[in-house]
């Protein structure tokens, strides 16, 4: 009996702990625009820290569409390799080698 009521008191306790998470005003919790927002507002920032904050996030958002567009790219460069491989009939490594002697006659 003992031990019923301490797996139900340690069971009340994290329910508790992760009812408070939900409710507080922590980043890492936040998954929407209102959340984020309401954080923000926490911070209690003066708007010269908030223009500085506001920088730094739209430069991290830059580098991170940029990584993505790159990403893309070399996705989009390994398929045409692959393509050219298939459509002559030769191994990736072997296109990558034509490619290379290509490269090295034009300079």
């Amino acid at each position: 009996m003992n031990e019923n009521l301490d797996l139900q008191s340690a069971l009340a306790a994290l329910d508790e702990y992760g009812y408070d998470k939900k409710q507080s005003s922590d980043l890492t919790q936040a998954r929407n625009k209102q959340q984020m927002g309401k954080y923000i507002e926490s911070l209690d920032y003066n708007l010269r820290r908030l223009l500085i904050l506001q920088e730094t996030v739209n430069e991290l958002v830059n580098k991170k569409k940029h990584l993505i567009v790159q990403q893309e790219n070399i996705q989009t460069y390994k398929t045409k390799i692959i393509n050219l491989s298939r459509q002559f009939s030769i191994s990736y490594d072997e296109v990558l080698h034509i490619m290379q002697e290509q490269s090295d006659q034009a300079r």
